[in-house]
């Protein structure tokens, strides 16, 4: 196999970010039309939830929400050690392992049925942290594929400071952002439909959109 190294690989490109929003999106809308109300990515709400049906009483709708964010603090956990020990890994970035993951993860949610929904959303949320603890930029600015709330404060920050000092950075800068939260729209938007649609199976539309990303990191800067 041909070794690639990590400064050659498309892992903060714009193109990339398209593929990994879109998927985030998806899961999102996915995880809350077709797997019991639950998002899969924005853990905010998973917690107020929780925080709702444990002060009812309601310990087994509880679990709903627990069970999410324990899988994603757990793919956080799990994706710095993938860092740590394949960093240096020439034959695959360490970040194509995680995208690899991802996709099988999906995969597998997408077999389950709705009797299931706690395991796919767990499955989904512990695969949402490995993404956006991964991909955190690109094209030099920090920016999330999996939640929106950052990126629209970033957006608006940028929006006001061009306008005070003009600065064309500033102004690249936020229609960066604003990109992407429309580029997450989008994908929620066919994340929902394909929900309706397809069923549990709809999932595998978003595995196909990380695997183009992970195929997309065998681009070499240079051929862009």
């Amino acid at each position: 196999m041909v070794k690639i190294k990590a400064r050659s690989q498309m892992s903060e490109s714009l193109l990339l970010a398209v593929f990994l929003t879109l998927a985030g999106g998806f899961q999102d809308a996915y995880s809350y039309n077709c797997r019991g109300e639950v998002f899969a990515n924005a853990q905010t709400g998973n917690i107020v939830l929780l925080g709702q049906n444990l002060a009812q009483g309601s310990w087994q709708e509880a679990l709903h929400y627990l069970l999410p964010l324990g899988a994603f603090i757990s793919g956080v956990y799990v994706t710095e050690w993938v860092h740590h020990l394949f960093k240096e890994y020439q034959r695959l970035h360490w970040r194509q392992m995680v995208l690899c993951t991802e996709v099988i993860l999906l995969a597998v949610v997408g077999l389950l049925p709705q009797s299931a929904n706690m395991l796919a959303n767990g499955l989904m949320s512990f695969a949402c942290a490995m993404q956006v603890n991964s991909f955190r930029k690109f094209r030099g600015i920090p920016c999330a594929t999996t939640m929106c709330i950052g990126n629209m404060r970033s957006a608006t920050e940028m929006l006001c400071r061009y306008h005070i000092t003009k600065d064309r950075e500033l102004r690249r800068r936020c229609m960066h952002y604003y990109f992407v939260i429309l580029v997450f729209a989008l994908g929620a938007a066919v994340g929902a439909l394909m929900s309706l649609w397809m069923g549990e199976r709809a999932i595998w539309m978003a595995g196909g959109l990380l695997l183009g990303g992970f195929l997309i990191m065998f681009v070499r800067e240079g051929e862009r």
